[in-house]
């Protein structure tokens, strides 16, 4: 059977020389081809018609991490740390609920944690530390990505459960926002030790599942190797 076709959200950015250019780093395109899938990546200044024509040729897709969503996607408080990516926003936010509407399995890291709880009708702190009352330290990047920052509570009877085997995992944290209103149709997951939601999935979807760490600096969890596995499965029965 061929590998299901799985398309990678991706940052704009601007090379040494200036050169403007499209990155994604390459645990995401790893993780996805050592769970059996053929990886591609979907540039954040696509128009509209080229995203659907994409979007209806991919068996799944995946929304990387990255900077913030645009404040204005969900009446954000305002903060001085905030660092936006209004290309990204204008091509994931709109990707995301078409990838619902078509019952398009899909897997969320991060930003793209984020991005399936604003697109749904949620709402983020803008920064976990100065708005979450007794909020832990959630943002490790003067750390290597693979440091086990907190540990997580995985509700029972979920999706993600069934994945990762086990109520309690420890998990790396690289993000300095998180989900303060869950949109209405989603169901929370998993919680950090402070209160703060770590994990998300629509219920009775094919597959649109999404977690707050980084799973692809992960990769030597056996859990973490699975939650790529299923999505990739998921993709390929879609296929």
């Amino acid at each position: 059977m061929p590998r299901p076709l799985i398309g990678i959200t991706a940052r704009h950015v601007n090379t040494e020389d200036g050169f403007p250019a499209t990155r994604i780093l390459r645990a995401y395109v790893t993780a996805v081809e050592e769970a059996g899938g053929a990886p591609i990546l979907i540039p954040p200044e696509l128009p509209e018609d080229g995203w659907r024509v994409l979007l209806d040729r991919l068996d799944g897709v995946l929304f990387s991490g990255g900077a913030d969503i645009g404040l204005e996607h969900f009446n954000g408080e305002p903060h001085p740390s905030v660092e936006e990516e209004p290309v990204r926003d204008a091509l994931e936010l709109p990707l995301l609920r078409a990838a619902v509407d078509a019952d398009k399995p899909l897997l969320g890291i991060c930003r793209g944690f984020q991005v399936m709880n604003v697109a749904l009708g949620g709402t983020l702190y803008t920064h976990i530390l100065d708005q979450l009352p007794n909020a832990l330290q959630h943002d490790w990047h003067d750390k290597p990505r693979e440091t086990l920052a907190h540990s997580i509570r995985v509700e029972e009877g979920t999706r993600l459960a069934e994945i990762l085997g086990a109520p309690l995992l420890q998990v790396n944290s690289l993000h300095h926002q998180g989900i303060k209103g869950l949109a209405p149709s989603l169901k929370a997951t998993a919680y950090a030790p402070d209160g703060l939601i770590e994990g998300i999935e629509l219920p009775d979807h094919k597959f649109a599942l999404a977690v707050q760490w980084h799973p692809e600096w992960m990769r030597s969890h056996e859990e973490m190797g699975r939650l790529f596995e299923r999505f990739v499965e998921a993709a390929g029965r879609s296929a």
